[in-house]
């Protein structure tokens, strides 16, 4: 969203470190999921959106690109079906066999030129879109949360590639009282909706690739237990309603240093470092969400920082703002057999790759995250031709 807010100083960077890993990993298939697209104020940003889908199908950097499909889900005045989803699937001129599932005729149809299709995606039969129910998340009167799937083939090798937006965190307050959170609880039962969604009766069960923001957090009340083992909490309350607004953490000694000042929208730790050093690695064991999935789900290990939230000042393109603690809430998942695909490849040939863009440049409030791999296509064939595919978060 924020490339939208901000286009002038965000969109020319965000572009060019997204070119920079087309260029190095020359995908032959790639996949581009996009949450919140539009921003926050999406009727006043639809030029910027119309000028950034024509850069991508249109720069030098993707001439070789020569089909592509776009799904942006544009209608906005629709509180019941709006996801603010948009989705981009680019196929290279060497690609030459790839097949696009037909959701409503239940067959693959073959990708050919380059198509847009915006405001109401219900009528496409290309896709599956759904937006989570209202009272998955009741506080929120506009959510936008929800996904947006689509299937496709590649030389026998099919897999569905589903974009998520999943609930966040209304308060660091309510997140810090319980462990795991409501929140937590909130996006549990949303991911579980989908994963039984895509895997219904309806269709035939293939390979799945789940990527967008989770909004997974780590675990607050561990993370903060931790980070001020040696601290005393002080509590403020609102004078006319005695409600807790805040929550300060100072060091037992040291003048009583303030270690951690906690609101509603508020995290203010001391050392911003613990979260960058070593790409916040140590933190990791605080990112719980996933593993009431683990039988369902699989993702490659993490080697790169907290996806968010960064700062949207464009001349600072490492510092985290103090509204949220820094999560990895950036994701791609996969199934178990989407894994076995991905290592299959990578036993061969070191080529996975999992990773964020643009680490020391300003993206947006969220680094986007890649996943690069290939596919063997017809799995079991004894001469494959061998596919470079890439998703990008």
């Amino acid at each position: 969203g924020s490339l939208f807010d901000d286009p002038e100083n965000l969109q020319k960077n965000w572009l060019r470190e997204f070119y920079q890993v087309v260029h190095t990993h020359k995908p032959h298939f790639m996949a581009l999921h996009c949450q919140e697209f539009g921003g926050k104020n999406y009727e006043a940003s639809m030029s910027h959106v119309d000028k950034f889908v024509k850069e991508l199908l249109s720069s030098d950097a993707m001439k070789e690109y020569n089909r592509a499909r776009v799904y942006l889900d544009e209608n906005y005045k629709s509180q019941e079906h709006f996801t603010a989803l948009g989705s981009f699937y680019f196929l290279h001129e060497s690609l030459k066999n790839i097949y696009q599932f037909d959701f409503k005729a239940k067959k693959y149809r073959k990708v050919a030129g380059k198509e847009i299709y915006s405001d109401t995606l219900e009528s496409t039969p290309m896709l599956e879109k759904e937006k989570f129910p209202q009272d998955y998340f009741p506080e929120c009167k506009w959510s936008r949360k929800g996904f947006i799937r689509t299937r496709w083939c590649i030389a026998d090798c099919a897999f569905d590639l589903v974009n998520i937006h999943l609930f966040h965190d209304a308060s660091n307050l309510v997140a810090w009282e319980t462990s795991p959170s409501v929140y937590s609880g909130i996006r549990h039962k949303a991911l579980g909706y989908v994963l039984d969604r895509i895997i219904d009766q309806r269709f035939e069960k293939v390979s799945y690739f789940v990527f967008g923001d989770f909004n997974f957090r780590l675990d607050s009340k561990s993370v903060v237990e931790t980070l001020c083992t040696k601290a005393t909490m002080q509590t403020v309350r609102a004078a006319d309603t005695n409600e807790v607004v805040k929550l300060i953490f100072r060091e037992s000694d040291n003048d009583r240093k303030v270690m951690l000042q906690l609101e509603k929208k508020l995290f203010d730790y001391f050392n911003q470092e613990v979260f960058r050093d070593n790409n916040g690695t140590a933190l990791l064991e605080f990112d719980k969400e996933l593993s009431v999935f683990k039988d369902r789900l699989y993702e490659l290990d993490i080697s790169f920082p907290p996806s968010y939230p960064y700062s949207e000042d464009a001349r600072q393109g490492e510092q985290y703002m103090n509204t949220r603690c820094p999560a990895w809430c950036d994701r791609i998942l996969m199934s178990p057999s989407a894994k076995e695909l991905v290592l299959r490849s990578e036993s061969e040939e070191k080529v996975v790759t999992y990773d964020h863009i643009g680490p020391n440049v300003c993206m947006g409030d969220h680094k986007p995250v890649f996943l690069a791999f290939r596919i063997m296509p017809g799995a079991g064939k004894p001469h494959a031709r061998v596919h470079k595919c890439c998703v990008v978060q």
